[in-house]
């Protein structure tokens, strides 16, 4: 589904990826791990049309996304839950939704409406009036992962998933993901929370100073797991 071949991209001269390859094949739920600063959300802004590459190239479907506008890429089925949530504080919860709600595509993807959203998450329904501006950080979580799923996402991408929630709402997020998993929504998840990434994910894609060190299924993972922690490490 997605495929990124020898993808270099950085900030100006500061070039911070340096020929990434990857995939996440349709279906699979995979993970982005690395110490930060080591180019995770550098890829996920570059493969959304949000920093342009200096080189490779990027496809998604079969299609290439190397000309293409950000909006253009979102409107294909990629769906972001960025680093900082990005929620628009002067709308409500509910505002906030229905302004991405997008009908499914006729590919067998699970439908996302409002019902369903605040069916999986029940605090939103509860502060559906509340401005963005009026909810916590664990809330704010929710809701861009909510807005995200009401694009009804063919890949659904969450860049620092449980970074900073308090013990509650990480639980929630990780509920969330297993119902993902389990309805076979394609999934690019960054996070830090190795345990659980090994329990609930496909396989395991690990960076270090923009560069893929390592991958594997979660098997692999795990038997591998400490000879990667000094690429896992804050």
């Amino acid at each position: 589904m997605l495929e990124l071949r020898e993808v270099s991209a950085g900030y100006g001269s500061n070039e911070v990826l340096f020929g990434v390859s990857m995939t996440v094949e349709d279906g699979e739920f995979v993970t982005l791990m690395g110490r930060n600063g080591m180019g995770k959300t550098t890829l996920v802004r570059t493969l959304m049309g949000l920093l342009p590459r200096s080189g490779g190239h990027i496809r998604f479907d079969g299609q290439s996304l190397d000309r293409m506008p950000a909006h253009r890429i979102a409107r294909l089925g990629l769906g972001l839950v960025p680093e900082g949530r990005l929620v628009c504080g002067n709308l409500t919860v509910r505002e906030n939704l229905v302004a991405t709600e997008r009908p499914a595509a006729g590919n067998g993807a699970s439908s996302w409406n409002l019902e369903k959203v605040y069916a999986l998450f029940p605090r939103l329904a509860e502060r559906q009036n509340n401005l963005g501006s009026q909810l916590s950080g664990g809330e704010l979580q929710l809701l861009a992962i909510g807005r995200a799923l009401m694009m009804n996402p063919r890949l659904l991408i969450l860049d620092e998933a449980t970074e900073g929630l308090a013990p509650l709402i990480r639980e929630i997020v990780w509920n969330c993901l297993q119902v993902l998993r389990d309805q076979r929504l394609s999934v690019l998840l960054i996070d830090k929370n190795v345990d659980v990434l090994s329990r609930i994910a496909d396989r395991h894609i690990v960076l270090e100073r923009g560069r893929v060190v390592w991958s594997g299924d979660s098997k692999a993972f795990i038997d591998a797991r400490s000879g990667l922690e000094q690429y896992l490490g804050v």
